[in-house]
């Protein structure tokens, strides 16, 4: 949701949360305030965070709202997969941008990293912080940042040369057929739904494996490989092809199965597959499997994701 205003040249001087409290009254002050401070408040298209700043006529706010939690998300030694001088690997929990949005700055799982590392004070700094791969809101599971220089072009190379393979678990409607297979189409993006098909001509090369792992019921856990990283590749792949991730209501996924709700797409970044960016050295980064996206068929040891990860697709 966003609220437009504009300063009148009448209009009496007067601090950001005041301004936006007269003109929206059913908001509390301190609400609007936590607002400002996430980072939702823009005037003149440039974000700011400060409540008293003063307005001039003909300015123009915007106040950007989204349906996330007001309390700013926060990295915790549980969260961390890996770390080290080069590499961090963080289990992003469902319902986490990935990087800031007009709704909102802080909270972002780019401006938790920078609290964990230490380096959100250091104003006017270049952050030592190498973005590799993207996640969607609703998607859970593992990333991988580059935390040094040294690391950030090794790093980006590999998942540039799609030498990096990245497995992922989703429930999907129905079963599969066949149980493995895999879907390859040209993706575009319309930008109007804000989401994407395949099409004959002007989109991207995606490469989608699978393999079903178990099927209960209405639904079948399967297990993905991501060859290319295009923007909702596998939610668009599978609900083209008939079974469509539970609780991605955007592609036509179901949010009721069986009797049990889902409120948000049943994605989960299982494990990356890559060479530290410095040492050469093979690394399985694995996120734990939340407990809505699976059965016992995934078990919690190395010798239970390496039994399933063997296995050719």
């Amino acid at each position: 949701m966003i609220h437009r205003f504009r300063v009148a040249a009448t209009e009496p001087q007067c601090r950001l949360d005041i301004f936006l409290h007269e003109r929206l009254p059913d908001m509390s002050r301190g609400a609007i305030r936590g607002v400002i401070d996430l980072g939702g408040v823009h005037v003149d298209g440039r974000r700011v965070r400060k409540n008293g700043l003063q307005l001039a006529p003909g300015q123009e706010i915007e106040m950007h709202l989204d349906r996330g939690d007001r309390e700013p998300f926060r990295l915790s030694p549980a969260t961390i997969v890996y770390q080290d001088a080069d590499l961090l690997a963080v289990n992003k929990p469902a319902g986490i941008d990935t990087q800031p949005t007009p709704a909102r700055y802080k909270g972002t799982m780019y401006e938790a990293v920078q609290i964990w590392l230490g380096r959100d004070r250091s104003f006017g700094r270049k952050l030592e912080i190498g973005m590799v791969q993207r996640l969607d809101r609703d998607t859970s599971g593992v990333m991988v940042f580059s935390i040094h220089p040294r690391a950030h072009g090794p790093l980006a190379d590999q998942f540039r040369s799609r030498r990096v393979r990245k497995f992922y678990l989703a429930r999907v409607a129905g079963v599969p057929e066949p149980a493995q297979g895999e879907f390859v189409s040209t993706l575009a993006r319309d930008r109007r739904r804000n989401r994407v098909k395949s099409v004959d001509a002007g989109g991207r090369q995606a490469l989608t494996r699978y393999r079903v792992l178990q099927s209960r019921g209405s639904s079948s856990l399967v297990l993905v490989e991501l060859v290319t990283g295009r923007m909702h590749q596998i939610r668009a792949h599978f609900s083209e092809a008939g079974y469509p991730l539970l609780g991605d209501v955007r592609y036509g996924g179901p949010a009721v199965v069986d009797g049990r709700e889902f409120a948000r797409q049943c994605l989960h970044s299982w494990v990356i597959r890559l060479h530290h960016p410095r040492s050469g050295a093979a690394m399985d980064l694995a996120a734990a499997v939340p407990a809505e996206m699976c059965w016992p068929v995934i078990g919690a040891t190395d010798h239970d994701r390496e039994r399933l990860l063997d296995l050719s697709f």
